[in-house]
């Protein structure tokens, strides 16, 4: 969970107020950034400036954006994660053989960070690209985290990002969810029945080498694909199974 900063640093939250607006309009006119942000232009233009000057801000005509050191530093950061080492090979083995959409996530602040996506042959288009940041409760592949955590860390959680709804199937209740949790834990996969989003159904496993969870793999489907009968024995193995050897190849590297 993140921490208020006893005594913020009000120039680097300026900083990144200027980054992550520049991301949120992809790429913007210091006239845009000022609309937004409480800053004078003089300001905004010594922060675009200096962070020019260091590379991580590029400028075209009159636009800034963000540059590419940000993918330099995202790289260094994911290549440090042990599923994203270990489970790529078997995140696209797993597509190839479901014809599905397959995530690899881990849990960060209380959310689900997006660390790795294989595309197969008939997988879905969604808003979960790399390093894109979920609530737990509403996705598979965060309920298949969340329910290996202590229920004090996720009661933190909880408290922090609350249970929103986004369709009418989330769950919204935390008693109800605690019961999903444990749900979870007996069978050893998670799902995701149109929670999120309308037409969407997942299935998850966790990542747990040596019991400690690191992450989760799942596969995403159109619900229409499914038929009455919902997810088939096969692909819930598949699932796990390939969670399975990803904590093996980790405990064993």
């Amino acid at each position: 969970m993140t921490k208020e900063a006893n005594h913020p640093v009000r120039t680097t939250e300026k900083s990144l107020l200027i980054v992550e607006k520049l991301r949120e309009l992809d790429g913007a006119r210091i006239y845009q950034l000022e609309e937004d942000l409480e800053m004078t232009k003089g300001a905004i233009h010594n922060h675009l400036s200096t962070l020019r000057k260091h590379g991580y801000v590029v400028k075209n005509g009159n636009e800034y954006a963000l540059s590419l050191q940000f993918l330099t530093l995202g790289g260094y950061v994911r290549s440090n994660y042990l599923i994203y080492e270990h489970g790529r090979p078997k995140a696209n083995t797993l597509a190839d053989d479901t014809g599905m959409l397959v995530n690899l996530a881990t849990e960060e602040n209380g959310q689900s960070v997006y660390l790795y996506q294989a595309r197969g042959e008939y997988a879905v288009n969604l808003d979960t690209q790399l390093g894109h940041r979920l609530r737990l409760h509403n996705i598979g592949i965060g309920k298949a985290i969340m329910a290996y955590l202590s229920d004090e860390r996720v009661d933190e959680i909880l408290d922090q990002w609350g249970l929103p709804a986004e369709t009418e199937n989330t769950i919204t209740d935390r008693d109800r969810l605690f019961e999903e949790l444990e749900t979870v834990r007996e069978q050893e996969y998670a799902t995701d029945l149109e929670e999120r989003t309308e037409g969407l159904c997942c299935i998850a496993a966790p990542i747990r080498p040596d019991n400690e969870i690191l992450g989760a793999i799942s596969v995403s489907t159109p619900t229409s694909r499914l038929g009455d009968r919902g997810f088939d024995d096969d692909l819930i193995g598949q699932v796990k199974s390939t969670a399975n050897q990803i904590a093996l190849d980790i405990k064993y590297r």
